[in-house]
């Protein structure tokens, strides 16, 4: 599975420790940016690039996105087809296994100024084992939402 990272200068160096981690576990990692620390740039080029990608691959390929608070990241990549954005920001890791299971995210947006790099890391391999139930609810859901990206 290929994973698409990206951030501003709010996540850019949890960012870099998620990036590394993700390659030492062997997964295929695509940085989108930002690509160094500049106090001043602005997430939305960065964020459209991976959401863009997990538009295009939505079943293959999953995105970890970040910024101060995760928020206004996971707005801009759900506006991309395909695309379920989850936000995370501190706590147990429920609420992404969740997003996982009933939601079938497939990015998941970290508000870096509220988490530690370790806590970020630890939070985005349960992400990523973390598998959709396709419970019929759930899937009867997704289908629902679906209908209305396609009127949109």
């Amino acid at each position: 599975m290929k994973i698409y990272i990206a951030t501003d200068h709010a996540g850019f160096e949890t960012k870099e420790e998620i990036k590394q981690a993700l390659l030492h576990d062997g997964f295929d990692v695509e940085d989108c940016g930002a690509y160094t620390y500049e106090k001043d740039d602005d997430y939305p080029e960065f964020i459209a690039l991976a959401a863009e990608a997990v538009s295009r691959d939505p079943e293959n390929t999953k995105a970890i996105i970040l910024g101060g608070s995760g928020q206004g990241e996971a707005m801009l990549a759900n506006k991309f087809a395909s695309v379920r954005a989850a936000v995370f920001y501190g706590s147990e890791g429920e609420i992404v296994t969740l997003s996982r299971e009933h939601n079938d995210a497939n990015i998941l947006s970290i508000g870096a100024r509220f988490v530690t790099n370790e806590e970020a890391k630890r939070i985005v391999k349960i992400w990523l084992r973390t598998k959709f139930s396709h419970e019929e609810r759930h899937v009867r859901r997704l289908t629902k939402i679906q209908k209305f990206e396609n009127k949109i």
